[in-house]
């Protein structure tokens, strides 16, 4: 028998052509997908890069880079500029724009000058610190199109710093000194000077101190924006533990109105005589006595006085009102200073290296009258201070000091309340933190317009 060979079908042409459309179109596809994938992508890149450019751009225009530098002494404001990096002519252009708002022959050494320049070196705005209230703002006005910074016309103006006056209290330790105890606490040393000056009747601030001493004050602050303290307002109360001794000061006015400081019963802080005529820490090296071995001229006599030891340049306070009757030299005593008083006292201040004040000239309790030194017969620098009850000498040390007036009945319930009032913002001695009222101070522009016959001896 004979066997019979299949064929294979064949694919009829129509359904050969149908793949061959659905293979084309599905490439088609494929390729337009593609391509609008690859599209996006590039619009999404330009997009980015555009984005990138404005960003560059404001980094540019819009980020100051500050250089910084401190006023040295004797040194004119173009000077400054130029050593900050500005052209001579543009540095001129500053001052005349300055000159109309601020007068720069006024500059502070310790002050800080600021210039502020683009990332690309354009200039874009001069500081100076004025003082702790005020800034001279200096900027570019206007440029050419093609000098750009070298033809820039400035605008200046003088500046209140924000600040927020607030009412705080402050508590702090004495380790060494009332001054160091003070900076401890995070405050300026200007408040040591205050509460010095509060308690000076009381108080010598050179030799009382003790470790161990605590104080606590209710101050106005004035706070600019960072958190610095500038300066200080009224101190409204203020406490000094010296050993089992408290001292307390309220804040309140004299019958003339002026301000003065009352113990809390309403009796005056202020006596005819400061308790000393320095008024921080110094050691008394020789005191009152009828009988001091001389360290110069070798043998015993009266030393009529106290000595402070102290560096030379301390100042010297008087210790109460009084007119200058000897302001100069005179024999051992070396530069001396005689202060005639009212209640019939005279003081002595010899030694000095500088005298401040002239002869008839009328000084106020307190006020700076010369400087510690070593003139005359001294061993080393010192205040040599003496006081003269009539015609004789006195112990300082010994000598009590009568109060002023006290509150008068009259003004004693006003006194009370605002003795009350400090008193509940009195922090503890703990307290690292107070809350304080607050009441703001904001920016504003503001123009500028333009011998005798008696002498002690060392």
């Amino acid at each position: 028998m004979m066997e019979t060979e299949t064929k294979p079908s064949r694919v009829p042409v129509a359904v050969r052509v149908a793949l061959w459309c659905v293979l084309i179109v599905a490439a088609a596809a494929t390729i337009l997908y593609s391509m609008r994938v690859r599209s996006a992508a590039e619009a999404d890149l330009s997009s980015e890069i555009a984005a990138s450019h404005v960003e560059t751009h404001r980094f540019q225009d819009n980020v100051v880079v500050f250089t910084d530098k401190i006023v040295p002494a004797g040194h004119p404001f173009n000077a400054l500029l130029q050593d900050l990096g500005m052209a001579p002519e543009l540095a001129a252009r500053a001052v005349a724009s300055a000159q109309s708002v601020f007068d720069l022959r006024h500059l502070r050494a310790g002050n800080q000058l600021s210039v502020g320049r683009t990332v690309m070196g354009e200039l874009r705005e001069i500081r100076y610190r004025i003082d702790a209230d005020r800034v001279l703002h200096i900027t570019p006005a206007a440029a050419s199109a093609s000098g750009g910074d070298a033809h820039a016309e400035f605008h200046a103006e003088v500046q209140t710093i924000p600040s927020e006056t607030a009412t705080k209290g402050v508590a702090g330790e004495v380790h060494g000194s009332l001054f160091g105890a003070v900076i401890d606490a995070g405050e300026r040393p200007e408040l040591a000077m205050r509460l010095a000056d509060i308690f000076g009747w009381d108080l010598d601030f050179y030799t009382d101190p003790r470790p161990g001493d605590t104080f606590r004050v209710v101050v106005e602050k004035k706070i600019l924006a960072n958190g610095e303290t500038s300066s200080y307002g009224k101190i409204l109360m203020a406490e000094y533990n010296n050993g089992p001794r408290t001292y307390r000061a309220v804040l309140f006015h004299d019958p003339t109105g002026a301000p003065a400081y009352y113990t809390p019963d309403g009796h005056s802080m202020k006596k005819a005589f400061l308790h000393s005529p320095l008024k921080f820490q110094a050691v008394i090296t020789s005191h009152f006595s009828n009988a001091r071995f001389h360290p110069i001229l070798k043998e015993y006599r009266p030393h009529l006085g106290i000595d402070y030891a102290a560096p030379t340049g301390t100042p010297v306070q008087t210790i109460g009102e009084g007119r200058v009757i000897w302001a100069g030299p005179k024999g051992g005593a070396g530069n001396l200073i005689e202060i005639q008083h009212t209640n019939g006292y005279t003081t002595y201040y010899m030694h000095l290296s500088r005298i401040l004040i002239h002869n008839g000239e009328h000084v106020a309790q307190g006020e700076t009258i010369g400087l510690v030194g070593m003139t005359g017969l001294a061993t080393g620098p010192h205040l040599d201070f003496r006081i003269q009850k009539g015609k004789d000498f006195v112990n300082f040390e010994r000598l009590p000091l009568p109060p002023s007036d006290p509150i008068s009945k009259r003004d004693m319930t006003a006194f009370a309340e605002a003795r009350d009032s400090a008193d509940a913002i009195m922090p503890p001695l703990s307290a690292a933190h107070n809350t304080p009222a607050v009441a703001s101070n904001n920016a504003v522009a503001t123009p500028f317009p333009a011998p005798t016959s008696s002498s002690p001896a060392n």
